[in-house]
């Protein structure tokens, strides 16, 4: 049994992400978790998760300096529900522990790497403006600007372009501000440096550049004359391009300190196209993994989550013949192997929306370095 991620890692990589294929078996975590761990021994010091970027400067706060206790921590510092979830819980709770006693040159890094968006809404920029406008010291009345910020976070914003605030007059001003925010915080990079720190600055631009993001999410939702299956395509797309760039942003600021480990969907790392399909929806777009696959070339690994049975999500044993099932054969509890499975393998056809899986297909194979495939993930122990 293969449990040594650095077998799929040459000396070449920076970004090493790690998928797995539902948010919903928690043994998925529970592996990370030993996983990072490992990676860490070997020169690795930081990880970003499918969060908010900017809700997890409040976990990389905690794990680094200490900032603010467990509770709120995990209540504040994630989005998505992930702050719910046990194993992310003993991940903080882990680097925390970790980087206690370190100096800071040698401390774990936790970031978050995502959008604070979900699939039928999206916020406001106006906080994310406003705080460069603070740090810039300006004067800038964003808020006239933006207007209420439930007019930007109803689902209606999202789902229906003639609702949309993406494409109004307060949004394409909002643009050209945030725009000019941005050049100014470059061009006034030194001196800002120099009266706060760059770690204020780098966060700073995250805050910014999520606010741009939003109003770009907010613009592809106002486009009309698009089906179902091409809107959500769309915003799918733009939502990967901006984690993309979220994880190059990341890699800037990590690149001295040694590789990343990224904990997240399939969809979001595999190195091919990524589609959902459900009921007539049909959506495909350009995932980030494809985006840093021809960014970084060996500079980015993945290696693709499996699961073959599961109590957690009501999953049963795979059909004899899918790509699950010949990984069952070789598995007892998890496993590290590489993708040379038959090649008339075929697609598991068992699940159900609601379990949140996607079964291993050749989208996910191909351009993978590896598989982590669990076999049982209640057999998977708690703090594995």
């Amino acid at each position: 049994m293969n449990q040594d991620m650095h077998d799929f890692v040459t000396p070449a990589c920076e970004l090493l992400g790690l998928g797995e294929p539902t948010h919903q078996e928690p043994a998925f975590g529970w592996v990370r978790n030993e996983l990072f761990a490992r990676l860490v021994d070997r020169g690795f010091r930081s990880i970003a998760l499918e969060t908010d970027r900017v809700a997890a400067f409040a976990v990389d706060a905690y794990v680094r300096e200490g900032v603010g206790t467990l509770d709120p921590v995990m209540r504040d510092g994630f989005t998505h529900g992930f702050g719910e979830l046990d194993p992310n819980r003993r991940l903080v709770a882990w680097m925390r522990e970790f980087n206690r006693e370190r100096p800071p040159v040698e401390r774990l890094a936790c970031h978050g790497f995502d959008l604070p968006t979900e699939t039928t809404m999206a916020p406001s920029p106006r906080r994310y403006l406003e705080h460069a406008r603070d740090y810039l010291r300006s004067d800038l009345d964003i808020a006239a600007v933006a207007g209420e910020d439930e007019w930007w976070s109803r689902t209606e914003a999202v789902l229906d372009p003639e609702q949309s605030p993406g494409d109004s007059a307060g949004a394409v001003r909002l643009r050209c501000l945030a725009d000019d925010l941005l050049l100014q915080l470059h061009m006034r990079a030194p001196e800002l440096i120099a009266a706060t720190s760059p770690a204020a600055w780098f966060e700073t631009r995250a805050r910014l550049t999520a606010g741009i993001g939003l109003l770009r999410y907010h613009a592809r939702a106002a486009v009309r004359g698009l089906t179902p299956s091409e809107r959500i395509g769309a915003l799918s797309g733009v939502r990967d391009a901006l984690m993309a760039q979220n994880l190059l942003d990341i890699r800037a600021i990590e690149a001295r300190r040694g590789p990343t480990l990224v904990f997240s969907h399939n969809l979001h790392l595999q190195r091919n196209p990524s589609a959902w399909a459900l009921g007539e929806l049909d959506c495909r777009w350009t995932g980030a993994g494809r985006i840093l696959d021809s960014l970084l070339g060996d500079r980015y690994a993945f290696v693709a989550g499996s699961l073959g049975r599961s109590a957690a999500i009501g999953l049963a044993e795979p059909a004899p013949g899918t790509y699950e099932a010949h990984l069952q054969e070789r598995t007892a509890v998890w496993e590290l192997t590489d993708t040379g499975l038959p090649a008339d393998s075929r697609v598991r056809t068992d699940t159900v929306p609601r379990q949140g899986y996607f079964p291993l297909d050749r989208e996910v194979l191909d351009g993978a370095a590896g598989l982590l495939h669990i076999a049982d993930g209640a057999a998977v122990p708690a703090g594995a």
